[in-house]
């Protein structure tokens, strides 16, 4: 038998994580597919014409999200603490 906060609280974990991974990861599969037909169709195949344009959109997808990554793990925290204390 499991404690029901503890399940709740490793949900509420992984979705959060999920909610925050997946823009930033999207933006770097987009770029990268983009990258790809251009390659494809232009014959250029180079490692670091992927590799360059993916890390800098997606720090930039990052920076840009900064401030709603910042509040949605602010308000995990608080619900953290006030599922943590009895």
């Amino acid at each position: 038998m499991y404690d029901e906060s503890l399940v709740y609280l490793v949900r509420e974990t992984i979705l959060l994580t999920l909610k925050i991974v997946l823009p930033i990861l999207g933006a770097g599969v987009v770029v990268g597919l983009v990258i790809s037909i251009l390659q494809s169709v232009t014959s250029i195949q180079d490692q670091t014409l992927t590799f360059v344009p993916k890390i800098v959109v997606m720090l930039a997808v990052v920076v840009f999200l900064t401030p709603w990554i910042v509040q949605r793990l602010g308000e995990f925290a608080s619900d953290l603490l006030w599922v943590a204390i009895p």
